[in-house]
């Protein structure tokens, strides 16, 4: 994990320091050139790469919290699992979890609640203010377990 904590910090996004946003997020995919796509999907979101360029597709039924998670968890997999050529494709939330699964996931939630968040409130707070109960109990998780 340490390695992707290094790889993360030289993007200078305030990762894990300050809440990103979905203007965040797009200012990223534009400095990256990863092309988005909104759609109604059955999946809550995907990044794959075709003839060399990358691409994440988001479901637009999405809203708030879990739609960040999504676009960020998509991210992640671009950032940490980009292969070197050919064809590829990650899928939110399909199949088991994997080691990419949480790498992304960690990515992911702590893009939206920073350390400082998790650590100044308690659950409950967090859940008020809006975030998904489960995202809340996961970024516990990943604060135990690596100490992010």
């Amino acid at each position: 994990m340490l390695l992707l904590v290094d790889k993360i910090k030289k993007l200078k996004i305030g990762w894990n320091e300050t809440p990103l946003t979905e203007s965040d997020f797009y200012r990223l995919c534009r400095r990256q050139r990863i092309g988005i796509t909104e759609m109604p999907l059955r999946v809550g979101g995907f990044y794959y790469r075709v003839i060399g360029r990358d691409f994440i597709a988001i479901d637009s039924r999405l809203s708030g919290y879990q739609k960040l998670a999504v676009m960020f968890h998509e991210l992640g997999h671009f950032l940490f699992h980009v292969p070197e050529s050919g064809v590829t494709a990650n899928f939110h939330r399909v199949g088991h979890e994997t080691r990419p699964e949480r790498e992304a996931d960690v990515f992911a939630l702590c893009s939206l609640i920073p350390k400082w968040l998790i650590d100044k409130n308690n659950p409950q707070d967090l859940i008020d203010e809006g975030f998904p109960a489960e995202m809340v109990q996961k970024r516990l998780f990943i604060r135990e377990r690596y100490g992010l």
